[in-house]
């Protein structure tokens, strides 16, 4: 089981690496690795929660499918197939003995050559699980965050390949998050390079109006695996969703507003750049939305059995 009084170097456990369960501290890559130089990887966030029936990891063949999406943008081809890494990501929960976690697959180049020019360089993939049960606060889901919104833009659609969950992308985000804690607030808003609203450093961003929902398109923006988990809650629900350019001011008036991504869940946002949103705390469709994507993470809904692997059941 892994210490959580270890740092992420120093920990018991398990991490699945090229194939192979490896100790948690003998999982290395050398110093030379080219990813670590050049940003050229990719990688993904997936959760596992508990349910009745033991462990459940939610959504996985989607995440799994971006991660090979992603590689694919980045002429990275994977040594593996979709089955191998859903099964590998299994294995590492179970040989970790976790009911709940968050797991990283990662892809990576190797370190046979240096330099912008480097050919022959091998791939590899690693996945690691640790738990983490809240990203913020606990009390962040019900009263909501303060945001900021960033001097940093969000990448061009025709500079970074935004469709690709890239770990050189992760920059801007981290520029853009440091700056907003920097000034006392919890999240950071980018826009894109016209101005419009894109998303959080991590998170996708959702808007309620008179009982509508709006987020931005995807243009620059990642498609996030939870955001789309809502747009079918949300059309179940025979709710009018628009995607569409929204300008920051839209968010200060509107009457709800909320992010979403596998790390943060769905998390209000109470604040945006010192101007409350509404009441200053979490909306009903918020938390209607936030309800329903709780119990379908941990199977207590009958919709969609197709978003849940079992641990055990492998």
């Amino acid at each position: 089981m892994t210490n959580l009084a270890a740092n992420f170097a120093d920990r018991d456990g398990k991490i699945w690496m090229d194939g192979e369960l490896r100790d948690w501290r003998a999982a290395n890559v050398h110093v030379l690795t080219s990813t670590l130089h050049y940003g050229v990887g990719v990688f993904e966030g997936v959760r596992a929660y508990a349910t009745n029936r033991g462990a459940c990891v939610f959504r996985l063949e989607d995440h799994t499918q971006r991660l090979f999406d992603s590689a694919h943008i980045l002429r990275i081809e994977i040594p593996y197939t979709k089955d191998q890494l859903n099964n590998a990501q299994l294995e590492v929960l179970r040989a970790n003995e976790l009911e709940e976690g968050y797991l990283r697959p990662i892809v990576f180049l190797g370190s046979e050559a240096m330099g912008l020019r480097a050919e022959g360089l091998s791939v590899h993939v690693a996945i690691a699980c640790w738990p983490w049960p809240d990203y913020m606060d606990p009390e962040a889901r019900e009263k909501g965050i303060r945001v900021q919104t960033s001097s940093y833009t969000r990448h061009h659609v025709n500079i970074s390949m935004c469709k690709a969950k890239a770990t050189g992308n992760y920059i801007n985000s981290i520029l853009a998050l440091s700056e907003a804690q920097d000034g006392g607030y919890d999240e950071a808003l980018l826009l894109d390079n016209e101005g419009y609203v894109a998303e959080g450093s991590g998170e996708n961003i959702f808007i309620v109006k008179r009982g509508e929902i709006h987020t931005p398109q995807l243009t620059s923006c990642l498609p996030g695996i939870t955001r789309d988990s809502i747009l079918t809650f949300a059309h179940e629900m025979g709710l009018t969703v628009s995607e569409r350019s929204i300008t920051r001011d839209e968010i200060y008036i509107a009457d709800e507003a909320f992010l979403t991504g596998t790390a943060a869940e769905v998390l209000p946002i109470q604040a945006l750049d010192n101007r409350q949103i509404a009441d200053g705390r979490r909306g009903p469709l918020t938390e209607k939305l936030q309800t329903m994507y709780f119990e379908q993470v941990r199977a207590k809904r009958e919709a969609h059995p197709e978003w849940h692997t079992y641990v055990a059941s492998q």
